[in-house]
């Protein structure tokens, strides 16, 4: 990563923590609401990018979160929001993890990426049929949570502490993908997306290798639902259908689906343009399109594979990758 790239990023970070002092309160709703996409986004590249594997049900995980969390708070259960953020993410784990068992020794490619959409609309519908999940009107008027840490207490309840409480989670659930892909698991994963032959021939265990990288997957996409509830304090289907599994993939292919930061890159422009186009009924829909097919005209590597080729040319540095 050159200094652009890290320029780019460091200033994304410092957008985000001043959010409150720069923006109207709308505006910081926002922010957060792109916080949590963006810890969804990279839990999909995280399976995509690395693992070479394409969920279109990914929202299913996401929604697994959501409804959890919102049920835990709206229904007052006497647990801790950081040991319910967890019980989320291992809830989204044990669901990935028995999709893939089942899926993954059967089908590959646009088949295992058609069964997953499958999942997630079966999920929709049962969440239709449920009167604790709110049928198709959602979980509304969800409380957000005063958060006991012993020497202080985060209370949810006041905009400012909430906003840098979903920063907090989401920095940590950034990081903890970031250590992954650089690690020893992340490695794997890349050789299985690469050449799923050759790494089966050096020893690598491709089946469990993508196994375990769509639990990991799974998890972190429930935890990015588990922060919405408190945070938008209402949960609809509509966070589970096909349309919420197709946000990832937009901003994959804008910021540059072969780069870890890519997702972050994708959230922040999609979300730009959602905003710009926030009074234009159906605007941001065309832009978003025109957008997509722009990049995989003329940058299909996106935002950065294009800043990486012009990187290139002038003779500096890779500005993304995979690091």
């Amino acid at each position: 990563m050159n200094r652009a790239a890290q320029a780019a990023l460091l200033l994304f970070l410092l957008l985000f923590l001043f959010a409150p002092f720069l923006v109207n309160p709308g505006l910081v709703f926002l922010a957060g609401f792109a916080m949590i996409q963006i810890v969804f986004a990279l839990s999909w590249n995280l399976l995509f990018s690395y693992a070479g594997l394409i969920s279109f049900g990914h929202a299913a995980f996401f929604g697994i979160g959501a409804y959890i969390s919102a049920v835990a708070l709206r229904d007052g259960y006497e647990i801790h929001f950081v040991l319910l953020i967890l019980v989320c993410a291992a809830f989204g784990a044990l669901a990935a993890l028995l999709v893939a068992l089942v899926v993954l020794r059967r089908a590959s490619g646009v088949q295992f990426a058609v069964l997953t959409l499958a999942l997630s609309q079966l999920i929709v519908v049962l969440i239709g049929y449920s009167s604790l999940l709110g049928h198709d009107e959602g979980i509304a008027a969800i409380p957000r949570p005063a958060i006991d840490f012993g020497l202080f207490t985060v209370d949810m309840n006041q905009p400012l502490t909430s906003y840098y409480f979903v920063l907090a989670v989401c920095l940590l659930a950034v990081g903890l993908m970031w250590l992954l892909a650089k690690g020893h698991v992340g490695r794997a994963m890349r050789a299985v997306r690469i050449d799923a032959e050759r790494a089966a021939f050096v020893g690598i265990d491709v089946w469990r290798v993508r196994v375990i990288a769509f639990t990991i997957s799974g998890a972190f996409a429930a935890v990015a639902g588990a922060m919405l509830a408190p945070w938008s304090q209402i949960i609809t289907p509509d966070y589970v259908n096909w349309l919420q599994s197709a946000q990832p993939l937009f901003a994959a292919l804008l910021g540059g689906a072969g780069f870890f930061w890519g997702p972050v890159v994708g959230v922040i422009g999609l979300s730009g343009i959602n905003y710009l186009t926030r009074t234009f009924a159906g605007l941001s829909e065309v832009l978003v399109g025109a957008s997509l097919i722009l990049v995989v005209l003329v940058a299909p590597q996106g935002i950065l594979g294009a800043l990486k080729q012009l990187a290139r040319r002038r003779g500096g540095r890779t500005p993304g990758g995979h690091a």
